[in-house]
């Protein structure tokens, strides 16, 4: 598996080698020896999915401590446009974000550590599958608008389709002052 750094501390992209042929394809999408190689020893707890419309943005939502989560993402079917904000106060990053398509074709994923927020906005009919280091938690949940101008992401769309609760969301200002 190749490992990619992306500049903001434990937040990686991996990139699975895949085996195909005429029947199709297999690869790895987890390796826990891999994982404890790279330092990254938290236990994964839950799996979650979702199915997103083109045009669907979901995020950028984070778990409060001591409820943060890690999460490794990948897309099963589609494309998205994935990012995390680093959200650690104590972070040389802290306020940076990164940025990458995630797709079906290509099986590559990413890992985020506790202490980033999350979102995404498929770019085709896109199911979204993540592992996580914690439990959700509804009282922990809570996220940063998407189109805060202090983040200054490119999301590559003007109108997304979104839940009423992420429209709503505070600005990284304002939940860290």
């Amino acid at each position: 598996m190749k490992i990619i750094e992306t500049g903001l501390e434990g937040l990686i992209e991996l990139e699975p080698k895949a085996f195909g042929d005429s029947r199709g394809y297999f690869f790895e999408s987890f390796r826990k020896s891999l994982f404890q190689d790279l330092g990254l020893t938290s236990e994964f707890v839950q799996d979650n999915e979702s199915f997103s419309v083109r045009g669907t943005l979901r995020g950028l939502h984070f778990q409060k401590e001591p409820y943060a989560q890690g999460k490794l993402v990948r897309v099963l079917t589609g494309r998205v446009l994935d990012v995390a904000v680093d959200i650690r106060p104590e972070s040389r990053t802290f306020g940076k974000h990164h940025s990458v398509i995630l797709s079906a074709k290509e099986h590559n994923m990413m890992y985020i550590p506790p202490g980033f927020a999350h979102g995404f906005v498929a770019l085709e009919d896109s199911i979204f599958s993540y592992k996580c280091t914690q439990y959700y938690n509804a009282d922990a949940e809570t996220g940063i608008l998407w189109n805060d101008p202090k983040l200054g992401i490119d999301w590559n769309i003007q109108q997304p389709i979104m839940s009423e609760k992420d429209k709503v969301l505070p600005t990284f200002e304002s939940l860290f002052k």
